[in-house]
């Protein structure tokens, strides 16, 4: 196996290193003895490679005749791995292992064209099909000439192509996507499907069958282990990287919503299917729900007030009736009769799902009512925890490696395992395994704790957090990626600079697209970057483009968020102590994330700074600066903003 590795470094012009190693061969033990792994391995360590060689070892050496599964949380890294890695390795696994290496993407349903939909129509929201001509045919809008693209670009691929949305260049809007594609719930299946030999997603499915490693994302995974429905092939061996994220992404998938406007969608779409009784019990139902909405309060529901509960129970009988009739003389239909049935089964069933658990009013569920800005009102249910669902249909299942930069937070894997469900009596066994970084993070980097400025507070940032951060850009000649724990705190702060500073030019969040901002401010040397949650995590800016990276404050979740609040108040109803368990987990692992923006190779140096005098001076703290690298630590300003100045000369006079 470490044949294999090393030739796979070469062939990415790589050298060996000593955690990287390490890595591969605790991932190659834990595949050989069944004996799930957590490993943290830190930025530069070269971590795909260390799981991809043992997951090739096992799967070319006939240890399992199902593929190994690898799930990640970002776009980014799939693309990594199926574009640069796998492609490498693949030869050199034939000239050691002796056989060809094949690997297979598994995305959902709706991220591939559906040639039925391309050539039959689409339903509208009265559950009518509307037929190619109809639709080709008012092309007048812009909406309508993405559709025709696609059409025609779906048609085209059905020679060699996939039929991936990705493929579509240049991209398509999700209005236009979605009346040539469809969700797995929707699609009329094989055995019924005129096209199915010609199906995108078939053909994709028994590739990643036939495949060695099939890559894919942590809610695909958690579709198919936590929802049950088959939507990747079975498996023996998973690994999970960018694992911390993975709690989170399968609180996602089991979380469920109710609007009344998707009431009403599904009233109109059924109605010509079901009759008017039924459609008319459904309307009815909606404008209780509206009514019982528009008087409940926003925010958590301990209890559901009694008219809530009324009106969601009444669309829950309604929406029965809605099943009852669309499920007779379906499969004597057509297959475009067949297909509106499908996708108004599938809206029927997705308002039963969350209507039933709000029945149940399970203790294990959270329900919260949301005000958002576009669409209105939306009650959400969440599960409580997810750690024993993981536990369960995932540890439970297969060997499991779970790997990540950050999976440590104040100094141990506890605080992640807990919420993977790995602690407790009916935990399964399991390593941890901490191969470092390559980094030289005393040399390479200081961490800022300003505990001299105000504690934060809920009017914005402080006048003295605003100098500070202008003094720092100011010290940097930019070159800066603000990190802010809300949208008005990042404007606020970028309107501070540009007045301040009108040379250096800031870029801040909402001025445009994430990702154009990220190149224009990789591309500006320097540029700076204020943003908030979507920065904290995946941007990879390394050199001289970033030498400071600001955290305006703690980034807690917010006393009234209702999914966090109900957790905290759950482990301290069990006697532990649901802040740290909680929030302050919370921070220090969005921390972790956001200091890794700032070193990226071995040569990068620069300043970690936490405007929040709180890392320096509450109990806490020290559980948050575990979390982070072991950065050289000082409250010192003006040590700072010199060591800041002295490195933006050196990138000045290196033309940087």
């Amino acid at each position: 196996m470490l044949e294999l590795l090393d030739a796979a470094v070469v062939e990415l012009g790589g050298s060996r290193r000593p955690g990287q190693v390490a890595m591969a061969q605790a991932v190659a033990d834990a595949f050989a003895t069944g004996e799930h792994l957590l490993v943290q391995a830190g930025t530069g360590t070269g971590k795909s490679l260390a799981y991809l060689v043992p997951a090739a070892a096992a799967s070319l050496a006939g240890e399992s005749t199902r593929p190994v599964v690898v799930a990640t949380a970002t776009l980014a890294l799939q693309s990594q791995l199926v574009e640069r890695d796998l492609p490498a390795l693949a030869p050199v696994a034939e000239r050691v292992l002796g056989r060809p290496l094949t690997w297979a993407v598994a995305k959902g349903r709706s991220n591939y064209a559906c040639l039925h939909r391309v050539r039959e129509g689409v339903p509208d929201e009265d559950g009518a099909l509307i037929s190619v001509a109809a639709v080709d045919g008012g092309a007048t809008r812009e909406v309508g000439r993405e559709v025709v693209r696609a059409r025609r670009w779906a048609e085209e691929e059905t020679s060699e192509g996939t039929g991936e949305r990705d493929r579509l260049q240049p991209g398509v809007s999700d209005r236009a996507w979605s009346q040539v594609s469809l969700s797995a719930l929707e699609c009329l299946g094989a055995s019924r499907c005129p096209y199915a030999g010609e199906c995108f997603a078939e053909r994709a499915r028994a590739r990643a069958e036939n495949a060695d490693i099939v890559v894919t994302n942590h809610a695909l995974l958690a579709i198919h282990t936590i929802d049950g429905l088959p939507v990747l092939p079975e498996f023996d061996l998973l690994v999970v990287d960018e694992g911390h994220e993975f709690a989170s992404r399968v609180t996602g998938v089991a979380t469920e919503d109710l609007t009344v406007a998707q009431v009403e969608r599904l009233a109109r779409r059924v109605r010509s299917h079901v009759g008017d009784d039924v459609a008319d019990r459904l309307t009815d139902a909606a404008n209780a729900l509206q009514s019982a909405v528009d008087a409940a309060p926003v925010g958590r529901l301990d209890e559901v007030p009694g008219a809530l509960q009324q009106a969601a129970d009444a669309v829950r009988e309604a929406t029965r009736r809605v099943q009852s009739g669309l499920g007779r003389g379906s499969e004597e239909a057509g297959p475009a009769e067949q297909a509106v049935t499908r996708a108004s089964k599938a809206a029927a069933d997705a308002v039963a799902s969350v209507t039933e658990r709000l029945s149940a009013a399970r203790e294990t569920d959270v329900v919260w009512l949301e005000d958002r800005e576009r669409g209105g009102r939306v009650l959400r249910v969440a599960p409580l925890s997810v750690s024993g669902l993981i536990r369960e249909r995932v540890f439970g299942e297969a060997t499991v490696v779970m790997t990540s930069a950050t999976l440590t937070l104040g100094g141990t894997f506890e605080a992640i395992a807990a919420g993977l469900g790995l602690t407790g009596p009916e935990a399964p066994e399991w390593e941890d395994l901490d191969v470092g970084s390559p980094f030289d993070y005393r040399r390479q980097g200081i961490l800022y704790t300003a505990r001299h400025l105000p504690r934060p507070g809920r009017n914005g940032l402080s006048e003295e957090v605003l100098d500070e951060i202008t003094s720092l850009v100011r010290a940097a000649g930019g070159r800066t990626l603000g990190l802010f724990s809300s949208r008005r705190a990042a404007e606020a702060a970028a309107a501070h600079v540009r007045r301040a500073e009108p040379d250096l030019t800031v870029l801040c969040q909402g001025e445009d697209l994430v990702p154009a901002l990220v190149r224009r401010f990789r591309d500006e040397a320097t540029a700076s970057l204020f943003g908030t949650l979507s920065l904290w995590q995946g941007v990879d800016v390394p050199g001289a483009t970033c030498i400071l990276v600001i955290m305006d404050r703690i980034p807690f979740p917010r006393p009234d968020d209702p999914l966090m609040s109900a957790r905290q108040r759950a482990v301290d109803a069990a006697g532990g102590n649901g802040f740290m368990a909680v929030a302050a987990t919370h921070a220090a692992l969005l921390m972790a994330q956001g200091a890794g923006r700032l070193i990226r190779t071995v040569d990068d140096r620069g300043v970690l700074a936490v405007l929040d005098s709180r890392l320096a001076t509450a109990r806490y703290g020290g559980f948050l600066r575990a979390s982070l690298p072991p950065m050289w630590i000082t409250n010192d300003g003006a040590v700072v903003r010199g060591s800041l100045a002295r490195l933006a000369t050196e990138h000045d006079e290196a033309g940087c």
